[in-house]
This record gives C-alpha cells, structure tokens and sequence, in this order.
C-alpha cells in the first residue's frame, strides 16, 4: 500500500520534515529532490558538455607498421614521416607552445613511393588530402592555377568541412620542377618557378586565405576564411642532377690519394644540405620551411617483386580480379615475376614502371577475354616467353 510510506526513497527524509512527499507505487519523492533534479536538468539544458576537439595523437609506430603494409622498403623515411606527423598532432593540440610546423621534403627518383606515402598517411589518420603538381602552379595573376586553389581542393575534399579542411595534409608533387632557372636575376619573369616559390611561403609557413567555396576564384559569392597554420605540406621530388651538386661540393673537401669520394647515385639526407638545394635552384626561405627532409632509395629487384605480390592491394591482385570479373584465373610463375623486375630496373622508373610493365604483357589477353570465356580458355599462365612477346591464347578459327 502506498499510504505505508512515510519516507522519500532519495533522500530518506520522513514527511514530517518536508513541506510535500508525492506517494506512488512503492516510492516516494520530497518536493526538495524534485527541486534538485530540476535545477541539474536545466543546467545540463542550459550548460552542454562542448564536444572535444582535441585530436588522438598518434603513435609512431603504428603509423610505420601501416606503411610497412602499403610501401616496400624505405625504412628511414617512413620513420621520419611517422614521427613528423605525431609531432605535427602534438602541435596542434598544445597551440599555445608556438612549436614550429615541421613539413617534410621528401627526395627521391620516380616510382619510390612519395606519393603513396604520403596518400598512405593521410588515409590512416583520416584527413582531407590533396595532390597537386607543383608544375600546374602559377603567381596570381598568371595562366595556370595559383597556389590558394590547393586549399580550394582540400576544402572540397574535406566534404565543405572548414576544421577538417585546416587539419589536411597538402602533397605537393614535381617540387623540383618549380626550381628557378638560374641562381641569377633574368630579364624574363619566372613565374612557374621561383614566383611560385615566392607564393607559396606563406601558405605554408601558414596564413589565412580567402576561398570561394564552389573553388570558383571569379565567383562574386562570400568567401570563406582558411587557416593553413596547421595544414601539414609534404613536398616530393626527383632532384635529377642535385647528385652532381653534392658530388661537387664533397669533391672539393676531399684531400689524399686515400679520399674516398661517393660514386653512388643514391644520396643520403644527411649529406644534402640547404646549400645544396639553394644550388638546385630552390630559394633559401623556401627550403627553411621543410624542415624535415628525407631521401628515398631505389628499389632493388626483390622489392619490385614485393611489390606486385606482397603488399596490399599489389599490382598482380589488382589484374587477377579484373580477369576473375570474366571467368578466367591468371596467374605469374616465379621466372616471369623475376624477368618483369629485370625489365623495370632497366627503365629506371620503379613501381611505376612494374603497371607499365603489366599493361604491355596482358593487354593482348584483356582485348580477348570475351573470346577466351567462349572457348572455354579458364586460365591465362604468364611465364618468360609470355613476358618478352606477349600474345593472345584466343584461336583465330573461331
């Protein structure tokens, strides 16, 4: 019966103590508790908890073993990319240290993995991420795309998200190219080079840029205010030539019959120095804003290899499920893979060159797979003989 409780089941206080005990079915409430919970109600209405905007800082190591997943080899440059990027999100979470951004210059032939690092990165720790070509970038005012229409692009990616978009990662590919022409002043203006340079200091020391939101530089609409402070830039190049520089620069430190003088194509980040660059023709506060640099090796022969069969989403997977999308099963022997890795080497142009590769063995069997499903061909078997002088197994007297 609920004319037997005397007491408030919160607070324990008889009726005698309060002013009102509203009764039901075997609980009981004081009109002091039913104040109280209305008062933490209206302050959770009136006070909502702010969502959290500090970011998860990541782990280097996990980020390296990501990598390890997607890109062969290049060790040192991986851990230079994974620990640049934790500190990158330490920074951006503690804004009042005034720690400097730390972009990265990464420095490697063709084909060594640049780009799919830096889209690797982008995708673990999931930002918006743009690739530009830096040879497509102009000074304002010129043909070709100015350097704010980056941040256009990453706006866009971001899904129109203004936070997102000023925690994005900018990869800035062919940075080389943008290298000025000489080290002296031209009658011409270089507007491809070193005013591209020029342009983009700021942008990625970081400042505050005026976009349209449809990426449309002559609409007459609002625009809309872009932080770059914390958008990470990764720039990428091949640097053909900056060995010489190097070579010459060591060349003439070297004394004694004894001097040991590096013949190597493959040049370390430790021996390159600002200098170096400047020399290459990329100007001085330009080179100040990447402070952190690494160089990528070539690829050895066992890599390549790795390359089309080991990692995920590997070249070879890729054909196999276009071939499976038709009934037939493809597969590689071992002295195939091993001659595909040899032809790649030769041209110099790493993982690249293993699609190239690819495209001119199994386009003969991709133009016939209709008629293979017909004639009941369920399998194509790739061997040497098939690598050097790619030919359809279709039967001409259909």
């Amino acid at each position: 019966m609920t004319d037997t409780i005397t007491h408030c089941s919160f607070c324990a206080k008889h009726k005698g103590a309060v002013e009102k005990l509203i009764v039901g079915h075997n609980v009981a409430i004081c009109n002091e508790c039913v104040d109280l919970c209305g008062s933490l109600l209206k302050d959770k209405k009136t006070n909502p908890i702010k969502k959290s905007t500090e970011i998860v800082i990541p782990d280097p190591h996990d980020i390296c073993d990501y990598l390890d997943q997607y890109v062969i080899g290049q060790p040192e440059a991986k851990i230079v990319l994974s620990v640049a990027i934790t500190n990158h999100y330490k920074r951006i979470n503690n804004p009042d240290n005034n720690i400097v951004k730390s972009n990265i210059l990464m420095i490697g032939s063709t084909g060594t993995g640049k780009t799919l690092m830096a889209k690797t990165v982008a995708q673990y720790l999931d930002v918006p991420f743009v690739i530009a070509d830096a040879t497509t970038l102009t000074e304002a005012g010129y043909v070709g795309d100015d350097v704010d229409s980056l941040i256009s692009r990453l706006y866009q990616t971001s899904g129109n998200d203004v936070e997102k978009t000023q925690r994005g990662i900018v990869f800035l590919d062919e940075i080389d190219k943008i290298a000025r022409k000489s080290e002296s002043a031209t009658i011409s203006r270089d507007v491809s080079g070193e005013g591209v340079q020029q342009a983009l200091l700021k942008l990625v020391e970081g400042t505050k840029v005026k976009i349209s939101p449809t990426g449309n530089r002559k609409s007459s609409e609002n625009t809309i205010d872009i932080d770059t402070t914390n958008i990470l830039f990764i720039a990428g190049g091949a640097f053909v030539g900056l060995d010489k520089i190097v070579k010459t620069r060591m060349q003439g430190t070297a004394m004694g019959f004894g001097a040991q003088l590096t013949t190597d194509k493959i040049i370390d980040t430790e021996v390159i120095s600002s200098d170096d660059l400047v020399k290459y023709g990329m100007i001085p506060e330009f080179v100040g804003r990447f402070s952190s640099s690494v160089s990528l090796h070539g690829l050895t022969k066992e890599q390549l290899i790795s390359i089309l069969t080991g990692v995920k989403h590997n070249f070879i997977e890729q054909y196999q499920w276009l071939f499976n999308q038709d009934g037939v099963k493809l597969e590689f022997d071992s002295d195939s893979l091993d001659l595909i890795a040899e032809r790649t080497l030769k041209t110099k142009t790493g993982a690249r060159g293993l699609h190239t590769e690819l495209e001119r063995i199994l386009l003969p069997h991709m133009f016939d797979l209709p008629r293979y499903r017909t004639q009941s061909i369920l399998k194509v078997a790739i061997n040497p003989i098939l690598v050097n002088t790619p030919t359809t197994l279709a039967q001409e007297n259909e």
